[in-house]
């Protein structure tokens, strides 16, 4: 992982009785630096709301990149078409999902960051991962499935072999990828977007062979 300087966070104070675990989360809801202080290319132009879901319970944590328009709205993080279809592929229920003390969600960037002048999303602000993202980690020992999903956190997560694959090579190595480190499995998972339907059709190996993998592992972690 790149060796990056801490950033100083703009937050707001919390509670003596928060436990140190709390005190992080509420610090990172609390975030204003990509908008206030940004330390990469023009503030945030829109008020940051971060959207996080996790406990130090966890035994699952889903990367994924940035929360959409549709998140930014409703403040739960896949609560679009994309987190339906990746709940069917992990073989969940919303209950389940939504259970922090079960599944924590920690995109690279905690706000929606935008869009680009042909309506993409704009990528995961740097500051986010830079500020929290260790910080996390280190405060959920408990975590023994990574799902990581896209290009962003395929590269923070599974180090610089994945920047140069790319994220359908980095997929297609799923097995090698998930049997690296039996301490913490990992999965490296294409987007569940409708962008994909195509890479998906085209590539039917990725349900038939890493869905009831990622199944199984899902369920032993929910016991």
């Amino acid at each position: 992982m790149k060796s990056v300087t801490p950033l100083e966070p703009h937050v707001s104070k919390t509670s003596d009785q928060a436990s140190p675990f709390e005190a992080l989360l509420s610090s990172i809801r609390a975030c204003r630096i990509c908008r206030d202080d940004p330390r990469y290319g023009m503030p945030l132009a829109h008020e940051p709301r971060p959207v996080i879901q996790a406990s130090q319970d966890a035994r699952i944590c889903i990367a994924g990149q940035a929360p959409g328009t549709r998140v930014y709205k409703s403040g739960r993080p896949f609560d679009d078409p994309s987190g339906v279809r990746l709940r069917r592929w992990l073989g969940v229920d919303e209950a389940s999902f939504y259970d922090p003390s079960k599944v924590a969600i920690l995109p690279m960037g905690f706000c929606f960051p935008g869009l680009t002048s042909n309506g993409g999303d704009l990528p995961p602000r740097r500051e986010c991962a830079e500020l929290w993202r260790s910080r996390l980690f280190s405060q959920m020992p408990n975590v023994r499935l990574l799902l990581v999903i896209g290009s962003y956190a395929q590269r923070w997560h599974l180090g610089p072999e994945a920047g140069r694959w790319g994220v359908n090579e980095t997929v297609r190595r799923w097995r090698e990828v998930y049997q690296s480190d039996p301490r913490m499995r990992r999965f490296p998972l294409p987007h569940p977007s409708w962008h994909n339907n195509k890479w998906l059709s085209q590539n039917p190996w990725f349900e038939t062979d890493v869905l009831p993998v990622l199944q199984a592992d899902i369920r032993d972690a929910l016991l």
